[in-house]
C-alpha cells in the first residue's frame, strides 16, 4: 500500500548507479532535518557487506549534534558485498545445509510496509523518513526482481541521487525515465557539484526544463584510513549542514517539505473541485451530497487503488496513512487484465509512442497494428475470420459491427443498395443486451435505462433462460414464454457440474433443447411474416450479458438461436452473426472466445476492453471473408467509409500484443491450474467452465435467504439478492455492501500490497453485485474478498 502521513514526510531515495553518493546525501538530509528539531527515521531495507561499513552504521555515525532524534534501522543483512540477490543466494546455506530461500517480493516489502507504519505511530510531532535503496534504480532485491517493480506498491515520493562522474548525465535522465515509466513521483535530484565534469550544470538546466528541482552539493574529501577518514567525513558534515541552518542543503530540505505539504493540500481540494468540474458518467450527480463521496484515487497498483482518506489525519495518538488500498472490484469496468501499473505494459506504450506517436492507417500500415492483426486471426479469430478492423471502443467497434453485417445482408440477399427496403432492416437478439453508448448500438437493444431521446428500438428480442447456482443447485431458470412449453416448469435441474450445463454439445440432444427449437422456430416465422421487420442480424452477447444486470444466458439457447437465423428453411440469405464480446472476450469467463464453447462461429465478432490490458481505449472487429467481400468492388463509395482519427493507433496496438503475450503466459500458469482443478474434478467433461472464485464459497452463498441465486465463470462473479423493485434503479445491493468499501482492522483483509487491512471499490447492476478479478489476482486476495463478503451478507440474513 502507499504511504503518506500529515506529520511525517517519507521519502525514498534511489541512485543513478552504484557509488554516486546515496548514502552520503541521505546522511547530510538526516542531518539538516534533525537540526531542525524534527524526528528522523532512517531506513535500509537491505544492505550487504561488513556490518562495520554498513550505511545505516555511517548514518548513525554522522547523525550531527542532533542524533538523538535519529532512529535507524536495517531489515535484511547480508555479510557479502554483492547485489542483494547474489547476497541472498550465497547465505542461503545453513549450519544443517539446508537452503533458505530468499524473501518474496511481498514479504520484503510487507517488512518495509510494517516498519514504516510502526514508525509512524512512534512520531509525535512532525518528523522526517529517509528510505534508501541499494546500487542503481534496477539494480535487484532479494527476490531479484528490479527495485523499482519491487517497492512500487509503497508509492513513496522519491529523491533521485544523480551522477557526477563521466558518463553520470546519461544515467541520471535514464534512471529519472525508469522512474516516471513506472508512475514514480520525483520530487527532486541533488547530486555533488564536481568542478572538471560539470554534470550538474547541464543536468540542472535540463530537469528546469521538465519542472524538477535539482540541488548539488559540494563532494566529500578522498577516502583516507579510518581515523583521518571519520574525522574528515564528520567536518565534511559540518560544512555542509552547518548549525546556521542555511545552504544548499537546506534549500533541498525545504522544498522536499513543501512538496509533501503541496501534495496533501491539492489530495484535500480535489473532492471539491471534482464537483464543481467534473460530469461523471452513470452517475447521478443528485446523490453525491458531499465531498466525502467523492473517491480520490491517487495511484493504483495490481488489483489495488490508492484512496486518499482525509480521516487518516484525526487520530494523531493512532495515525494511519492518508492513503488506504482499495481492491478495484469490477477491473475498473472489466478492463484490467494483468493489474494496474503493469510495468511491461507501461514499457510497451512508450516505446511505441516514441516510435510512432500516431500514424493515420488507411493504406498504410505499422508493426504494431500488422502484428495484432496476425495474432488475433490466429487466436479468437481461428478457423473463421480473414480480416481485422480497428476501432476506438467497445460502443464504435459495435456500430462497425452493425455496419459490416447489414450491407452484407443487403448484398447477399440481393437488395439494391439504394433500394428503400434497407431502411426497414432490424436484428434480432436477446432482452438485457447492451451494446454500447453510442446512437446505433442504443438502436441494436429495446427502450431501456440507457437509451436517450432519439432511440428507435430496431429488432425483436427473446427473453432468455438462464444459467445459475441456486440453493446450491447448478440450475436453468426459463422465462415465461418457454416455461409453458415445458409444463409450466421454471426451473431445470439435473445438472451436476457448470461443465455439464457449459457442454452444448453434448446437450444439443436433450429434450430441452427440442423446446427450444420449437419456441425459436415458432417465433422466428411469425417474425418473417411481419414484413415491417425486415431481420438481417443476429447479435448476441455470448454466455453472458453484463450491463444488462450480469445475466448468465443458456448457452443452449444462443448455439439453437445461431442454427435458426443460417437455416435455410427459414432464411434464404443466412442472417450474419454478430459476437459482442467486448466484455466476455480474451479469457473474462475463462476462455479466449465463445465460439469453440458454443460450438459455432459468428460472422462479426468484437473485442475490446481486456485487449490492452486496462491501459488505454482500443477495439477489434473480427470479420469473416463473406463479410469482407459484401465491400469489396471496384467502386470507393461500395468501400466500408468509416474510421476514426487514431484508428489502429500504434500505442493501442502495441500494449495489445503485450497485454496478449502476459496472458498466454498466464493460461499455463499454477494459478490458473490451481483454479481450473478446483472446478473441474478428474473424469470431468473436456468442456472447461471455471472461476477463479471458490466453488464451495459459490455454493454456499447462493443457500442463504437474502440471496435469490449467485454465478461465477472465469473472473466474474454476481450476487443477486432479492428485492420486491429488482431492476438497474434498485440501490438494494449498494446499499446492503456499503461497508465494503472500508477496511477491516481486524486482520481479516490483509491481502493487500504491503500486508495492510483493505477496502473494496465496487460497483453494483440495481439488485445484482458482481466482482471481477484480473487475470493474474492472487488467490489469498479473492479469498479474502471472499470472506468479507460471506461474513457481511451472512450477517445481514441474521439481523
Amino acid at each position: 500500500m502507499s504511504h503518506l502521513y500529515k506529520h511525517l514526510r517519507i521519502h525514498q531515495v534511489f541512485g543513478a548507479n552504484t557509488d554516486v553518493g546515496k548514502t552520503i546525501i541521505t546522511t547530510a538530509l538526516v542531518r539538516s532535518s534533525a537540526l531542525n528539531s524534527n524526528r528522523v527515521f532512517y531506513l535500509k531495507p537491505v544492505s550487504t557487506g561488513a556490518p562495520q561499513d554498513a550505511d545505516d552504521e555511517h548514518v548513525k555515525r554522522h547523525a550531527g549534534p542532533q542524533k538523538h532524534l535519529l532512529d535507524a534501522h536495517c531489515l535484511f543483512r547480508y555479510e557479502d558485498p554483492v547485489s542483494p540477490h547474489l547476497a541472498v543466494r550465497m547465505a542461503s546455506q545453513t549450519q544443517d545445509g539446508l537452503k533458505i530461500s530468499a524473501p518474496s517480493d511481498e514479504t520484503f516489502v510487507g517488512s518495509v510496509a510494517e516498519h514504516i507504519r510502526k514508525r509512524a505511530r512512534v512520531a509525535s510531532g512532525p518528523g522526517h523518513m529517509y528510505v534508501e535503496t541499494a546500487g542503481g534504480v534496477h539494480s535487484p532485491t532479494l527476490s531479484g526482481t528490479t527495485q523499482l517493480d519491487a517497492y512500487r506498491p509503497l508509492f513513496l515520493p522519491t529523491i533521485l541521487i544523480g551522477d557526477s562522474r563521466l558518463g553520470g548525465i546519461s544515467s541520471t535522465i535514464s534512471s529519472f525515465e525508469s522512474l516516471l515509466l513506472r508512475g514514480y513521483i520525483v520530487d527532486a535530484i541533488l547530486l555533488f557539484r564536481d568542478e572538471y565534469y560539470r554534470n550538474y550544470e547541464y543536468l540542472t538546466q535540463y530537469f528546469a526544463e521538465r519542472g524538477t528541482h535539482v540541488t548539488a552539493l559540494d563532494p566529500p574529501p578522498p577516502r583516507l584510513d579510518s581515523a583521518e577518514n571519520v574525522a574528515n567525513t564528520e567536518k565534511y558534515y559540518s560544512d555542509l549542514v552547518p548549525d546556521t541552518l542555511q545552504g544548499d542543503i537546506f534549500t533541498a530540505l525545504e522544498h522536499l517539505n513543501k512538496c509533501h505539504a503541496r501534495r496533501i493540500e491539492e489530495l484535500d481540494s480535489m473532492p471539491r473541485r471534482t464537483l464543481d468540474a467534473i460530469w461523471w458518467p452513470f452517475v447521478q450527480h443528485g446523490l453525491v451530497k458531499t465531498e466525502k463521496d467523492v473517491s480520490v484515487i491517487d495511484s493504483a497498483w495490481s488489483d489495488f487503488f490508492s484512496i486518499y482518506d482525509a480521516s487518516g489525519k484525526t487520530s494523531p495518538s493512532q495515525p494511519k496513512s492518508l492513503l488506504q488500498p482499495q481492491l478495484d472490484g469490477s477491473a475498473s469496468w472489466w478492463t484490467q487484465a494483468v493489474g494496474h501499473a503493469h510495468p511491461t505494459l507501461a514499457l510497451a506504450v512508450a516505446n511505441a509512442a516514441g516510435r510512432y506517436g500516431h500514424v493515420m492507417f488507411p493504406q498504410a500500415t505499422h508493426m504494431p497494428a500488422l502484428k495484432l492483426a496476425e495474432r488475433l486471426l490466429q487466436g479468437p479469430g481461428k478457423g473463421w475470420a480473414s480480416r481485422v478492423f480497428f476501432s476506438d471502443n467497445g460502443s464504435t467497434g459495435m456500430e462497425v459491427a452493425l455496419k459490416m453485417a447489414l450491407r452484407s445482408f443487403v448484398v447477399s440477399s440481393g437488395l439494391e443498395l439504394s433500394s428503400p427496403e434497407k431502411k426497414n432492416l432490424r436484428v434480432v437478439g436477446l432482452r438485457g443486451s447492451y451494446h454500447g453508448d453510442t446512437i446505433g448500438a442504443m438502436d441494436a437493444c429495446e427502450e431501456g435505462v440507457y437509451t436517450c431521446e432519439w432511440h428507435e428500438a430496431k429488432g425483436y428480442w427473446f427473453e432468455p433462460p438462464t444459467v445459475s447456482i441456486r440453493q446450491g443447485r447448478v440450475a436453468v431458470s426459463l422465462p415465461p414464454a418457454l416455461s409453458s412449453l415445458t409444463s409450466d416448469q421454471r426451473t431445470v435441474e439435473g445438472f451436476e457440474t457448470l461443465s455439464n450445463i457449459y457442454n452444448v454439445k453434448q446437450r444439443l440432444k436433450s429434450p430441452l433443447a427440442k423446446h427450444y427449437r420449437q419456441y425459436l422456430d415458432k417465433h422466428m416465422r411469425s417474425l418473417q411474416a411481419d414484413n415491417t421487420r425486415n431481420l438481417a442480424a443476429l447479435l448476441i452477447e455470448p454466455i453472458v450479458m453484463g450491463a444488462g444486470g450480469m445475466i448468465f444466458v443458456d448457452p443452449l439457447f444462443q448455439r439453437i438461436m445461431v442454427d435458426v437465423v443460417r437455416d435455410p428453411a427459414f432464411f434464404p440469405t443466412p442472417l450474419p452473426v454478430i459476437f459482442d464480446e467486448v466484455f466476455v472476450g480474451l479469457y473474462r469467463l475463462g476462455f479466449e472466445s465463445a465460439g469453440p464453447l458454443l460450438g459455432i462461429y459468428p460472422d462479426i465478432s468484437v473485442n475490446a476492453k481486456i485487449l490492452t490490458g486496462g491501459v488505454l481505449p482500443l477495439a477489434v472487429i473480427l470479420a469473416s471473408d463473406r463479410i469482407f467481400s459484401a465491400f469489396k468492388s471496384e467502386s470507393k463509395a461500395d468501400a466500408l467509409l468509416h474510421g476514426h482519427s487514431y484508428t489502429a493507433h500504434a500505442v493501442g496496438c502495441q500494449v495489445a500484443n503485450a497485454t496478449l503475450d502476459l496472458v498466454d503466459r498466464l493460461a499455463e500458469s499454477d494459478l490458473w491450474v490451481g483454479a481450473i482443478s478446483k472446478w473441474m474434478p478428474e473424469g470431468a467433461s473436456a468442456t472447461r467452465a471455471w472461476s477463479f472464485w471458490d466453488p464451495e464459497f459459490i455454493t454456499s452463498i447462493s443457500c442463504l435467504d437474502i440471496v435469490e441465486e449467485a454465478m461465477a465463470l472465469g473472473t466474474v462473479l454476481a450476487i443477486k439478492f432479492k428485492d420486491d423493485d429488482a431492476g438497474y434503479a434498485s440501490h438494494s445491493a449498494q446499499t446492503l455492501l456499503q461497508s465494503l468499501r472500508l477496511p477491516l482492522d481486524d486482520g481479516s483483509m490483509s491481502a493487500a500490497p504491503g500486508g495492510a487491512p483493505f477496502g473494496v471499490h465496487y460497483r453494483t447492476l440495481g439488485n445484482v453485485a458482481y466482482f471481477m478479478s484480473s487475470l493474474n489476482t492472487p488467490r489469498v486476495t479473492i479469498e479474502a474478498l471472499e470472506d468479507r463478503l460471506w461474513k457481511l451478507v451472512s450477517s445481514v440474513q441474521r439481523s
